[in-house]
């Protein structure tokens, strides 16, 4: 590979995103030459700010929140698993186009169970948010063989889409927050926005087990909402994003580079200057 990769990660907001650190500290563990830049991109203007990056000499970039859908409708072609999940989180500026491919579910499993060691087989697991980062969760999740993704939002009409696509996969029920009434988790996947507005959805509070892990999609100050909340309602652990980031970002600098890095340095390294930026 060629010297001097350009790559950047597109979001609404954006200066809070690690990936910049993240993807140096993978690239100096092969002597890589990398600019990796934040690309704070207004609403409406995901589909200039894609064509901007690929004029201007970028390699791709990965997309988070909101775009992870409007990434998979601007793809030429894109990879089995994000075709399946109709979310995209690693844009590759090919010769023939725009490749997309959705590596958050890989990253997402080799954190929750291989680094936290959660156990998904024949659990219930409660999702809270039915986005597009949900989507990209749920292959991955279901093949680990839950008895039960009951994946919920503030209105059914999300939630059911992603039931009805991943049904054929594995058990899963859509319901609202309010009809969580009588469900209990044994695992809690968080994936809503309250990270963003600084408020959690009303859920019931007997939906926690007193030892129910806890896991989620935010890291940093983005984690605190979460985190305040499950701690007050359970006893069981609570897990941050953080090591979902590495994860999911080392799979895109493979995709990219051919190059697989040491996630297990770079997360100490992204935990040491969180806990001393915090």
């Amino acid at each position: 590979m060629s010297e001097g990769l350009r790559l950047a990660v597109i979001g609404y907001p954006v200066e809070h995103s690690r990936s910049p650190e993240l993807h140096q500290l993978f690239a100096r563990q092969f002597d890589l030459t990398l600019e990796y830049d934040r690309v704070e991109c207004q609403p409406g203007a995901f589909v200039d700010t894609v064509n901007r990056l690929r004029e201007t000499g970028y390699a791709g970039a990965n997309v988070t929140v909101p775009y992870k859908e409007d990434a998979f409708a601007i793809c030429d072609t894109r990879t089995a698993v994000a075709d399946l999940a109709q979310a995209v989180n690693t844009l590759h500026f090919v010769e023939h186009g725009v490749l997309g491919d959705n590596t958050d579910g890989e990253g997402f499993i080799r954190d929750l169970t291989g680094r936290c060691g959660v156990a998904i087989e024949n659990r219930t697991v409660v999702i809270i948010g039915a986005g597009g980062a949900v989507r990209g969760l749920m292959k991955p999740l279901l093949d680990q063989n839950p008895a039960m993704v009951v994946v919920t939002g503030r209105s059914p009409y999300n939630a059911e889409a992603i039931a009805e696509r991943f049904g054929d996969f594995g058990p899963v029920q859509a319901c609202t927050y309010l009809a969580l009434k009588g469900w209990q988790a044994d695992v809690l996947i968080h994936a809503s926005p309250a990270g963003h507005t600084g408020r959690m959805p009303e859920l019931p509070k007997t939906l926690l087990r007193p030892d129910t892990p806890c896991y989620d999609l935010s890291y940093g100050a983005a984690h605190a909402v979460f985190r305040d909340w499950a701690q007050t309602r359970g006893g069981g652990p609570v897990f941050d994003g953080l090591g979902m980031l590495v994860e999911q970002g080392a799979a895109s600098f493979e995709r990219w580079t051919g190059d697989s890095p040491d996630t297990e340095a770079v997360l100490r390294k992204l935990r040491s200057q969180l806990s001393q930026s915090s």
